[in-house]
């Protein structure tokens, strides 16, 4: 029968100390990011193999082709000292040709990065510290890059860049009206309200080389398309998040023409509103909402948007 089989290891931290500082991607009037010192470089990095190589491991029990997936966690780990870069891309990017180059074995890779939110602490005078750093739970960027061998050749056969988990609530300025009202509908119309979202954003290059040598100047920081995406919220008054969405999309690709893709999955979290006041009709209480929340995608494709 037809099978398709892979395995690897997820979730594996690493905390490289002075890496090389990123100093050097395109210019977005949007944001004020100018680049990282990396005295931490701090990520999680999922590796996952794929090859009929080791199917004899699943019929028959045999594992003299299998690498242990311990093995794979050393390797990652080891290779992040020899690591010259900059950016989780580069990180990635070595890890995953080095592991082809290491075991012939596997015929096929996925590596997948995501950067551990690390900022650096502020001291009582102001100034901010270069050796302390306080961990910050939320969003995070994410890169994910997959390979095959081809020959004797290496090839990196697919990428994803991103940041997610970016959670965004503004108090006016989101209105959501005029949508289809049938028996099945309790949800009142609102021509002002709160917005809340959860917002993952991912992106492609139409040239990956775009994306690996920073001296070519097309290069966008995580930070960067974080930076667009709270501007755009911040600034346009939308009639739905599907309309966020694209405008932000549409933002994204005017700033970096030489992304090919940008993608979005945004969930809705808006509250409830419980009270208003009778003197101040801006002063609202607000409630979670009913825990089932509303899923909007979308994918903008430059060379389709541009059309």
């Amino acid at each position: 029968m037809p099978t398709t089989i892979s395995y690897g290891k997820l979730n594996v931290p690493l905390y490289r100390t002075y890496a090389r500082p990123l100093d050097r991607s395109m210019a977005v009037p949007e944001s004020g990011f100018t680049g990282r010192s990396n005295v931490l470089f701090a990520a999680e990095i999922d590796v996952e193999v794929f090859g009929d190589n080791f199917l004899a491991a699943y019929t028959e029990g045999d594992n003299r082709h299998v690498v242990a997936t311990d093995s794979m966690k050393n390797f990652i780990l080891r290779q992040a000292l020899a690591f010259e870069g900059a950016t989780l891309e580069e990180l990635i990017d070595l890890l995953g040709r080095r592991l082809l180059a290491r075991y012939e074995v596997m015929q096929a890779v996925r590596v997948t990065g995501r950067a551990l939110p690390f900022a650096p602490a502020r001291l009582p005078h102001g100034e901010l510290s270069d050796v302390l750093y306080r961990y910050v739970p939320g969003d995070y960027a994410t890169a994910s890059l997959a390979f095959e061998r081809n020959g004797a050749d290496i090839r990196l056969t697919d990428h994803e860049c991103g940041w997610c988990d970016l959670r965004l609530l503004k108090v006016t300025g989101s209105a959501f009206t005029r949508f289809v009202r049938d028996e099945y509908t309790t949800l009142p119309e609102r021509g002002d309200r709160p917005l809340f979202i959860r917002l993952d954003l991912h992106w492609r290059y139409r040239d990956v080389a775009d994306m690996l040598d920073r001296t070519r100047g097309h290069y966008i920081a995580p930070e960067q398309m974080r930076d667009i995406v709270q501007t755009v919220f911040h600034e346009f008054v939308s009639e739905s998040i599907q309309h966020l969405v694209y405008e932000i999309g549409s933002r994204v690709l005017r700033r970096c023409p030489y992304l090919g893709e940008v993608r979005f999955a945004a969930q809705n979290h808006t509250p409830d509103p419980v009270a208003e006041s009778e003197d101040d009709p801006r002063v609202k209480v607000y409630s979670a909402p009913f825990p089932a929340f509303g899923l909007i995608k979308l994918r903008l494709a430059a060379d389709e948007h541009n059309a």
